[in-house]
């Protein structure tokens, strides 16, 4: 038995030595190709490295494979959720798993975390471009208004059409660079056939199928949405031009009658010379002008009874244009007397178009404020009549300027007198002459108007409430102009001004030191010539 065993174990262990030396000789064999491989494909790997690193940041600025890493990446999170979860309840079911219990517990609140950062990313990043929006329903185009909707609704559908357009256009170009991707790292895996380069090829050959899956089916969904697309802008597009030729056979016959009726107008003024009569005839052939205008609105719209609204909305302009006056008028009445700035017995102050007009306000009626002019400090520099009735429209409290001097109770108001007096006089004497005359005059005035401003201060805001007599003494051209102001009655300023007057000039003629300057000049003759040079003198002035 003996003598078989041994050539039986000779033959085992010459078999294992050549086994031996034939996997050294593979050995050698593999890293000779390993250095021919490095030597020959250098340069090609490194050009494919570096198309690949282009392509990968093109791809990394990408929001459509940022959206699909993201939803790859909750999808993944969820599916090891599902598997923790799992062995959670394992853990709790049977002792020798409870071990780790804490551990997989903790793991589980780390990815529920993660998943509420992602959440977004739950629905796949292609659904909006697979179902789009429903397109709205389209307006229905009936009155030139709804025209102006129309084309809105037209620009945000074809709007809506070229968004889904522009998204598709997007994901082709990324399924292109992912293509190019592919393509390269296949090059480079027939170099060097690494396990990494076939898991990143799987990878991405499953991100390629997803890209054109979605690209498919975008194309079926977004032909299908631009078709009907095209059909409600060909329907609203209709209706447009068909509305637009009904506005403007409208504007036609509206056009027409306009210039009827301005034919009309010339006709009444050239052949009507009383102005009221011509008034009251230019009212009735606008009254009749907008009537006839707001028949015609009526039979052209009223096919469609949702839209009366918008006709009387018509007929009410044509009413406000052709008599806005009147309804000015009436609306200002409204401001007038719910608003209380003007009441009768009030003074009031009009200014328009350059002339002026104070007096009491007598009547307050719908249409215009009536008012008695009396003599005043206006009667006296700008009008030099008085005592008329004026007729205020009541619009003009929208356009024109209307003072009340007695406003809110007030019966006192600022007046001043200026005085001028030489460079040489005493300004100080002539300022304390003025402001003592002015004074003693107005003290009366000064504590009604301070008692007046008192009640005030529970409606409006007043800050300077100082009512005292109030002197100024300026620099001129030619002397020293002393200014006094005072307090004084509303309805006769003029009064009282004469009476202050008359007394500071009194006074000032009985002081040496104070002269009243008036326009003088100095002659000067030479000995040689007989010209006269004039020359302004420094004391010149002229009288309150």
């Amino acid at each position: 038995m003996k003598q078989w065993i041994y050539p039986l174990f000779s033959l085992f262990f010459t078999i294992f030595l050549y086994a031996q030396d034939g996997d050294s000789l593979n050995d050698n064999n593999k890293t000779s190709n390993d250095k021919n491989i490095s030597a020959i494909n250098l340069e090609q790997i490194k050009s494919l490295d570096i198309k690949l690193s282009l392509i990968n940041k093109e791809l990394q600025d990408d929001i459509w494979t940022r959206k699909y890493s993201n939803y790859i990446t909750y999808h993944k999170l969820l599916a090891e959720l599902n598997k923790i979860e799992k062995k959670i309840k394992r853990a709790k079911k049977y002792r020798k798993y409870r071990k780790n219990l804490d551990d997989l517990i903790e793991q589980k609140k780390i990815i529920e975390s993660q998943l509420s950062l992602l959440k977004d990313y739950k629905e796949s990043p292609f659904s909006e471009l697979l179902k789009p929006e429903e397109i709205p329903e389209p307006p229905s185009v009936t009155n030139p208004v709804a025209i102006i909707e129309a084309f809105s609704y037209i620009k945000q559908v074809n709007s809506k059409s070229s968004y889904y357009k522009n998204m598709l256009e997007e994901i082709k170009s990324v399924l292109t660079l992912l293509k190019e991707k592919k393509r390269l790292l296949e090059e480079k895996y027939k170099i060097l056939k690494t396990p990494e380069l076939q898991k990143e090829l799987k990878i991405l050959t499953s991100e390629i199928e997803d890209f054109a899956s979605a690209v498919k089916t975008a194309e079926q969904t977004i032909n299908v949405y631009e078709k009907r697309v095209e059909e409600v802008v060909f329907k609203v597009t209709e209706d447009i031009k068909r509305q637009t030729e009904k506005a403007v056979e409208i504007f036609a016959i509206v056009l027409v009658l306009l210039i009827l009726n301005l034919m009309i107008k010339w006709a009444i003024r050239r052949y009507i010379k009383d102005s009221e009569r011509f008034y009251m005839a230019n009212k009735a052939i606008n009254f009749t002008f907008a009537t006839v205008v707001i028949f015609i609105l009526l039979f052209a719209y009223l096919e469609n009874v949702s839209y009366i609204v918008t006709i009387l909305g018509f007929a009410s302009a044509g009413i406000a244009i052709a008599m806005k006056d009147m309804f000015m008028s009436i609306l200002g009445w409204t401001v007038i007397v719910f608003g209380g700035s003007i009441h009768v017995g009030d003074r009031i102050k009009v200014k328009k178009e350059g002339l002026v007009y104070v007096g009491d306000v007598v009547d307050i009626s719908l249409l215009r404020i009536t008012i008695l002019e009396d003599v005043t400090l206006t009667s006296y520099l700008e009008n030099r009549r008085s005592g008329r009735i004026i007729f205020i429209p009541n619009n003009y409290i929208f356009t024109d300027l209307i003072a009340n001097y007695t406003h809110a109770g007030l019966k006192t108001v600022w007046d001043g007198i200026d005085i001028n007096i030489t460079f040489d006089s005493n300004h100080k004497k002539a300022a304390h002459i003025a402001k003592e005359v002015a004074r003693k005059y107005a003290k009366g005035y000064i504590d009604i108007t301070r008692k007046q401003l008192n009640r005030l201060r529970s409606t409006y805001h007043l800050k300077n409430t100082n009512v005292d007599t109030r002197v100024y003494t300026f620099i001129e051209e030619y002397g020293i102009r002393v200014s006094v102001w005072y307090m004084t009655n509303s309805y006769a300023t003029l009064t009282l001004r004469s009476t202050i007057s008359a007394e500071i000039i009194e006074a000032y003629m009985r002081e040496d030191d104070i002269k009243i300057a008036y326009p003088t000049q100095t002659i000067a003759l030479t000995k040689n010539s007989k010209s006269i040079i004039n020359s302004p003198k420094i004391e010149e002035g002229q009288n309150s």
